[in-house]
């Protein structure tokens, strides 16, 4: 069965996960994290979008983005696949980094952009 299209229109806040293959560390030292992070601002000053907040946990990365000059699939399948090459190399592995394609709920209402960032409001 094919996949549903993602709903995404320039602008959109999104609530984007993804998880490592068979829950196995996507972060594995502090060369990772700053490489992941290094990724996802270059990604924002190019105006990929903007990121109003983030999580980047040992298993699992949650972001809060607004879309900007690309969909947001685009962006973040740049970024997961620059994401996997760098810990690849780094760590002497191969194969898949994560598990599936990310995940995106879109964010439009106010009690839920609370409940994904408390500290923000």
């Amino acid at each position: 069965m094919a996949r549903q299209a993602r709903l995404d229109a320039p602008g959109t806040p999104h609530h984007g996960m993804v998880r490592g293959s068979e829950r196995t560390a996507i972060v594995r030292a502090a060369a990772d994290r700053r490489a992941c992070l290094a990724r996802l601002a270059a990604q924002a000053e190019q105006g990929a979008w903007t990121v109003s907040a983030g999580a980047l946990l040992p298993h699992h990365a949650h972001r809060l983005v607004r879309t900007g000059t690309r969909s947001l699939g685009r962006a973040m399948r740049s970024l997961l696949t620059g994401d996997t090459g760098t810990v690849n190399r780094y760590h002497h592995r191969g194969g898949p980094l994560f598990q599936n394609r990310s995940k995106s709920i879109g964010v439009e209402e106010e009690p839920h952009r609370r409940e994904v960032v408390p500290d923000l409001h």
